[in-house]
């Protein structure tokens, strides 16, 4: 068939584009605003994309059309929306054909207000690694697997299941429009609350996923979180946590460039496991990973061990960006107060006699609302030096935007040092030589940061290669 996508930039609706050129399907798509790495990624995969929106843009025959739920996906603003239904080509938003695409196969769904993306890329990259050919879909960028979409000749289809909204006319959660076999739960924390205003709204959603579980399915849950462990309630379910819990967990842990810990199985068996990711989030991730695998009899404890090994995460999930500079700098994924102090925790826990320096972008509406004010109170804890870029003005008229004065306010009022970059390229130009060169550097959003997760680790190795790292 051939596919067009609208407003392909999107993490999901790029890597069903993926799903489906794996199955030899015509894909290609438009989008304003697409940044790195979804702009390099389409790149590199081959997708044919153009960079705004334009009926010319259309190609003769399409047979199905993927639209975006951004406020550009507008038939009375958006020239090629309006010419698709002119048309009468059949528009799906990408949650509900994605539901559609995978409603017969042997489904994981694997959600949580975080963890997603990387249990996602995990387990997908442990059955790949042992030879078997699952189909995925990733909402970021593995740095193990090929693509972040891939359909796969396997029965099993493990998914990145979102908890957020399909759209605002539909306020489902994109989840509810998934046949789960399996769920893989890794945490639930509020989050999403220009959505979800209360706790009980954001976690009504999981309660129906829980519930959507056949039967014979597996449910593999963190034991760590209470909401976790009281929707599922008296439903059988394999745990896993760091700690001790009736299910999988890690004993020996070992922090080094190279961690080290024993994952404890329900049956004593002990399995000694090896990562070069950082952070205790991380090795988390890897025992519910495993736990699935090896609850569901996909592979043996050898296998596991080998795969964990060579797992290098996802993009943007606390990986390496400097190359030669003795200043590291690390990208994290910030989009909620959980997902950056996961970050930070990570960071200080690998580096803790350096000075931590944070460049932060409040990218969310969360981040950018007047109701999480009170998250600057303590993200930034344990942090030296913090550099904030603006919130950005789209979709600021829809929400109570908070102000780069209002969040250094705040900042500034928890006790630590931080400052607002009014200009990037000033910013760039001037930070690094304020660095002693004993720092490690947190480059810290979920948007593009203004181009600085690239261009500062570059000047960092311009100014820091030639020195030793220690």
């Amino acid at each position: 068939m051939n596919i067009y996508f609208l407003g392909i930039g999107g993490a999901g609706v790029s890597a069903l584009a993926s799903v489906l050129q794996s199955q030899g399907h015509q894909v290609t798509g438009s989008d304003e605003g697409v940044f790195p790495p979804v702009s390099t990624y389409l790149d590199q995969a081959g997708i044919t994309y153009a960079k705004r929106f334009d009926v010319a843009n259309l190609p003769e025959k399409i047979d199905v059309a993927v639209v975006g739920t951004t406020a550009k996906m507008d038939a009375a603003t958006n020239p090629e929306l309006a010419e698709l239904q002119k048309r009468g080509v059949p528009c799906y938003n990408f949650a509900t054909y994605l539901g559609q695409f995978t409603q017969e196969r042997e489904n994981l769904i694997v959600a949580g207000s975080f963890g997603k993306s990387s249990l996602t890329a995990l387990v997908a990259f442990l059955l790949r690694h042992a030879g078997q050919d699952p189909g995925w879909f990733i909402g970021a960028i593995p740095l193990d697997l090929p693509k972040t979409g891939h359909a796969g000749t396997d029965p099993l289809f493990i998914m990145e299941g979102d908890e957020y909204i399909v759209s605002l006319q539909d306020r489902r959660s994109k989840f509810e429009l998934y046949s789960p076999s399996h769920i893989l739960i890794s945490s639930i924390v509020h989050d999403h609350i220009n959505m979800f205003p209360t706790m009980e709204s954001y976690e009504a959603p999981f309660a129906k996923l829980f519930s959507a579980l056949p039967s014979e399915g597996l449910l593999i849950a963190c034991h760590t979180y209470e909401p976790v462990r009281r929707l599922i309630g008296d439903r059988p379910a394999i745990w896993y946590g760091l700690k001790p819990n009736p299910g999988y967990y890690a004993d020996k842990i070992v922090i080094g460039e190279v961690t080290q810990f024993d994952l404890v199985c329900p049956n004593g068996e002990r399995i000694a496991l090896e990562t070069e990711l950082l952070g205790l989030h991380n090795i988390e991730n890897i025992i519910g990973g495993s736990a699935f695998v090896l609850e569901h009899g996909l592979m043996t404890p050898a296998q596991v061990q080998a795969a964990v090994r060579a797992f290098r995460g996802v993009a943007r999930r606390l990986d390496k960006k400097t190359r030669t500079s003795s200043v590291p700098a690390y990208e994290g994924f910030g989009s909620s107060f959980e997902k950056a102090r996961s970050a930070i925790d990570a960071i200080r826990l690998h580096f803790p006699s350096r000075p931590l320096v944070v460049v932060f972008e409040p990218h969310t509406f969360s981040w950018r609302n007047q109701d999480a004010l009170s998250w600057y109170d303590h993200v930034f804890e344990g942090c030296d030096q913090v550099h904030i870029l603006p919130p950005p003005k789209i979709g600021a008229a829809s929400q109570a935007q908070l102000t780069l004065s209002e969040i250094l306010s705040r900042v500034h009022a928890a006790g630590v040092s931080a400052q607002g970059i009014e200009d990037t390229q000033t910013f760039l130009h001037d930070m690094p030589d304020t660095l002693k060169g004993d720092e490690v550097v947190l480059l810290l959003s979920s948007g593009p940061l203004d181009g600085l997760a690239d261009s500062l680790p570059k000047r960092l190795d311009t100014l820091f290669g030639d020195r030793t790292d220690s």
